[in-house]
């Protein structure tokens, strides 16, 4: 049966990263577009967390910050470590937010992909009445805390590497730095800690010794999955584990259905939902929410982000879009790229086309309209069937505000014009090539406002003076 007992979470988040050699706390690095901290964060709210304390300690106002504004409905807590004086130390300043009541589940803040499953199976075992403990056993142990067992097989406690005797060192199967415990014994447990070891600290690992001169039962989970217990202490460890996370996110699409083009060259750094018949080619990168629909194709190099992609469109290579806080959708069967860019509040209808080094933003495209070279389209409403000519722009901004173009339905803008906003194109109208239209045009006429072109007979280019 599963315990009814409230969980409380301790991230431990106060480290500074030596290792990292960077100005910025080590928790805040990202892993797949998101800090470290906050895959703690999004793991302790799927586990169901009554709330979540943060201990910190270098850059602890940068990290606090961080976890305010990306958790708005997490009810969080903060501590602070200072000094820091070893990893029970760092849990024995978040005690005080933490009722009796609770279970506590101790996680690492640079310790990113621990699964919501595995701290389950914690949790069971833990049962609001004893300490368990999740171990691994890899395949070199050296620098970790073992696991030691009586004859029985019964944990009896862990020591740390530095104050290990020959024989333990021997021990292969170590402490993840992770564990879940009734909240009114750890307080007692962490009360009698003391520093008599090698490093001077108040080791968390400590309290196994005390829980079992308690009588209390010490359980070990083990998990086999060494990734997700892996910690983050330098960038090449971040690298390392950039790359197992994104295989695997890989190896869930395929098993979706999705048909990725090399496993190995694609990056998702947000949430990516794919209907059927999906393809997706190499090194592209998706970030925010990203929908594509089924048939939808993605070529090389593309960079997507907070976008809605519907069924049978094609992105092609090099393609930009950027949606941030108003978002890009682009309809079905539409043609986009390549070397194209769509920004935030582009909505493009059904089979629109936009092809290479054409800019849009914050406009609507009907149905069937085409941008196909070199072009920008800015703060536009654009009708169906509309052909927009290389070289054109709309010139949306005086200075200091932002006008709307309106382009009604068939119009035909030649090449090399400038649509000076604000100001309507009638339906069914054209603009000749080189113009630079200020007024509105009526509907279904030809529109040219480009001066007189003259020609000098005989006319001498100038020629360098030689030397």
């Amino acid at each position: 049966m599963e315990t009814m007992t409230a969980i409380d979470v301790v991230v431990m988040a106060a480290g500074k990263g030596t290792r990292m050699k960077s100005s910025m706390p080590k928790v805040l690095h990202p892993l797949a577009g998101r800090a470290l901290v906050q895959h703690v964060a999004q793991t302790a709210a799927k586990l169901g967390a009554r709330q979540t304390v943060f201990v910190t300690g270098h850059g602890a106002e940068q990290v606090e910050a961080f976890l305010r504004q990306a958790n708005p409905g997490q009810k969080m807590g903060f501590a602070r470590q200072e000094p820091q004086l070893g990893t029970g130390h760092a849990v024995m300043q978040a005690m005080p937010l933490l009722p009796d009541d609770g279970l506590v589940v101790v996680l690492s803040g640079d310790v990113p992909l621990i699964a919501d499953s595995t701290l389950t199976r914690l949790t069971r075992a833990c049962d609001g009445q004893k300490l368990a403990l999740l171990t691994v056993c890899p395949p070199d142990p050296t620098g970790y805390g073992r696991v030691v067992r009586n004859a029985q097989g019964q944990v009896q406690a862990i020591i740390e590497q530095k104050d290990a005797t020959e024989a333990q060192k021997a021990i292969g199967e170590i402490y993840s730095g992770i564990m879940a415990a009734p909240a009114g014994l750890l307080r007692g447990w962490l009360a009698r800690l003391d520093n008599r070891n090698a490093q001077s600290e108040y080791y968390l690992t400590d309290v196994v010794a005390k829980a079992v001169t308690d009588g209390v039962e010490v359980v070990a989970i083990r998990s086999d999955d060494l990734a997700e217990v892996a910690g983050v202490n330098s960038p090449a460890q971040l690298a390392e584990l950039e790359r197992i996370h994104q295989r695997r996110q890989a190896e869930q699409l395929m098993h979706q259905g999705v048909r990725l083009l090399d496993p190995a060259r694609f990056d998702l750094r947000g949430e990516l939902v794919c209907g059927s018949d999906v393809q997706i080619d190499v090194n592209c990168v998706f970030s925010g929410r990203v929908e594509l629909g089924s048939g939808v194709s993605i070529g090389a190099h593309c960079v997507l982000s907070d976008c809605v992609i519907e069924d049978g469109a094609q992105i092609l290579p090099f393609t930009h879009i950027e949606g941030e806080s108003q978002g890009v959708k682009v309809g079905a069967g539409a043609r986009i790229g390549p070397y194209a860019r769509l920004r935030p509040g582009s909505d493009l209808g059904p089979e629109v086309h936009i092809g290479n080094f054409v800019e849009v933003k914050n406009s609507r495209m009907g149905a069937g309209s085409k941008a196909n070279h070199l072009a920008y389209v800015g703060d536009t409403q654009m009708g169906s069937g509309v052909n927009y000519g290389a070289g054109s722009i709309t010139a949306n901004y005086d200075g200091a505000h932002k006008h709307t173009t309106v382009i009604e339905d068939q119009v035909h803008v030649g090449s090399n014009c400038v649509i000076v906003a604000p100001v309507r194109l009638g339906a069914g109208g054209t603009i000749g090539g080189g113009s630079t239209i200020t007024k509105d045009t009526p509907p279904g006429a030809l529109t040219v406002a480009r001066g007189k072109q003259v020609s000098v007979a005989n006319w001498k280019r100038p020629v360098k003076n030689k030397p």
